[in-house]
């Protein structure tokens, strides 16, 4: 071990005694190396091909920064060809690698190229800059750049949005108020170019902001911040630079402007599973519950639709509940301040009630039946207040949830809702259906036509789930007879016949085509809009019911045949 340590030592101070000459050649002779090694890469080739495409830019980028006049008077230069021998080193490794599938995993060689990318990139940047801003003319740099190389390119950038970034991790307290102001101005007129150069240890200076100084630079780094989340293209750099634990401060005791910022970010970060499960680690369960209880419209909406993110991870549902998330969603669900707070409220209801029994019970127990029932009554999306429903069919008597008045509801829903609304009142009319009194019931309300009008939907699901909703009431005989009078029913049924793979509905057609055989007049028509064909084909492919079915429409056939003769 001390061995090794001394060798390491050892070529460390290799490096350093290296000339601005010698650190030019060696990159120049890395340059062929690396390019040859890239464009042999097999795998991974569009990662590869943006690589190759930096790499080729990178004999210019030497050219113009050897060919200034000052090209060995600063140390910039040096340190500037001692990064990018670094990175066509560390291009060579990876090409390698992927050369001989020599590595741990997809995903991180995945980050390992996308992060090579993105040093190529700074590095072609950095060497741009050098060159066409003058730098290098001047031959002695202040000695408080000079203490680092990293200190000192940003600080070479000025006018360039590089210079802002480096002021937030140097200077007073004032001058990084300062460049966050700048910052925050340079995102509003051109988000795509600050964007573009953003780096890991700038993206760190701005999370290191969130929890130091005053609410004041916390609520303009959390501004920031909330831009970047906001973009979609940083959000793989904010969590690992640590910014869930001092968003979560923010929510506690920031300003009104750093808590709506911050549980925007977090609203925005926490649709990854895995930072969900960070936000519940660090606390961030009590602060969102006192953002949705106490906050102002838009804090409020998106502190429920960060819940509503969390709720979709299953092993948090149960902390989620033991923190009282139950009854400020029914809250929300009956006085939010936004529409969005509502619906983010019964998406959040209908995560919970998804595959827990105890949540089922405690949201019953709250309740809950009434607050969804008159959020049917409203003007919001309805599929997620319905899907919540649908999962408390089976955890409260189904004689409760009619005196309450669901049927009407359903029936509502199944009029005017969206598709996905119309799908879960379809699965909840199949699972009241467990009688032949609710079958009856459901069948007086009017819902028959509105479940064959959705057979003719334009999704494969929606069909699927209205002829599964309608097998189940054409058990009744008063609902078959309502069915016949239906001038679309058997038509749209026969058509879901279709055996092909991406048809699900088949075999409730069967089933509900089996219950209206028993009419000469269905079966004619059955016949007539090709059932037979159909459903050979499915005897084949051995769904239930189909030879069945088969055998009474040719019986029937036959005996057509025979009397007219």
């Amino acid at each position: 071990m001390v061995e090794e340590e001394r060798e390491e030592e050892e070529r460390e101070s290799a490096m350093d005694t290296k000339s601005t000459e010698d650190w030019l050649r060696y990159a120049e002779e890395l340059v062929p190396i690396a390019i040859k090694k890239a464009t042999m890469v097999k795998v991974f080739l569009g990662k590869w091909k943006l690589i190759s495409s930096k790499l080729e830019q990178v004999p210019q980028c030497l050219s113009s920064l050897s060919s200034h006049p000052c090209f060995c008077k600063n140390s910039l230069c040096k340190e500037q060809l001692q990064a990018v021998s670094a990175t066509l080193q560390e291009a060579i490794d990876l090409a390698d690698s992927c050369l001989e599938e020599k590595y741990t995993g997809k995903l991180q060689m995945q980050s390992n190229l996308d992060s090579l990318h993105t040093k190529l990139d700074l590095n072609l940047h950095d060497c741009g800059l050098l060159v066409k801003t003058g730098l290098l003319g001047e031959a002695t740099l202040p000695s408080t750049v000079t203490r680092s190389g990293a200190a000192a390119r940003l600080e070479a950038m000025k006018w360039n949005i590089r210079e802002l970034l480096a002021r937030l991790q140097i200077g007073r307290i004032e001058a990084k108020h300062k460049a966050l102001d700048n910052l925050l101005e340079a995102m509003k007129e051109d988000e795509k170019n600050v964007l573009s150069v953003l780096g890991r240890s700038n993206i760190s200076a701005i999370v290191q902001l969130l929890g130091s100084g005053s609410h004041r630079m916390r609520e303009k780094a959390a501004m920031v911040v909330c831009y970047l989340a906001e973009s979609g293209s940083c959000e793989s750099l904010l969590v690992p630079e640590g910014a869930i634990p001092p968003l979560i401060r923010l929510l506690e005791s920031g300003s009104p402007i750093g808590k709506e910022k911050a549980v925007i970010t977090l609203q925005r970060l926490s649709m990854a599973s895995e930072t969900a499960r960070l936000i519940v680690g660090h606390g961030g369960i009590p602060p969102l519950i006192e953002i949705c209880r106490n906050g102002v419209s838009v804090t409020q909406a998106a502190g429920a639709g960060t819940l509503k993110n969390l709720s979709a991870v299953p092993e948090i549902r149960q902390n989620l509940a033991g923190e009282g998330v139950i009854k400020i969603m029914l809250t929300l669900l009956d006085s939010g301040i936004l529409l969005g707070s509502k619906e983010y409220a019964a998406e959040c209801l209908q995560n919970l009630t998804a595959s827990n029994e105890s949540l089922r019970r405690s949201l019953v127990a709250e309740g809950g039946i009434q607050q969804l029932l008159r959020y049917l009554d409203g003007p919001l999306p309805q599929e997620s207040g319905v899907g919540a429903l649908r999962n408390l069919v089976g955890s409260v008597a189904i004689e409760a949830l009619l005196s309450l008045g669901l049927l009407p509801r359903l029936v509502h829903v199944l009029k005017a809702g969206s598709l996905g609304a119309q799908q879960a009142a379809a699965s909840v009319v199949s699972r009241v259906c467990n009688s032949r009194e609710m079958r009856k019931l459901v069948g007086e309300s009017g819902i028959l036509p509105l479940l064959v009008k959705m057979l003719e939907a334009k999704t494969n699901s929606a069909r699927e789930v209205a002829a599964q909703a309608l097998s189940n009431l054409l058990v009744c005989p008063q609902n078959c007879r309502e069915m016949r009078k239906s001038e679309k029913g058997v038509p749209s049924l026969v058509q879901l016949l279709d055996p092909g793979p991406q048809n699900s509905a088949k075999k409730y057609a069967v089933s509900c085509l089996g219950y209206l055989s028993s009419s000469k007049k269905c079966r004619k028509l059955m016949v007539s809009y090709g059932a037979i064909g159909y459903l050979k084909k499915l005897c084949e492919m051995e769904v239930p019911g189909a030879k069945k079915l088969l055998e009474r429409l040719e019986r029937g056939k036959l005996r057509s045949i025979f009397s007219k003769r």
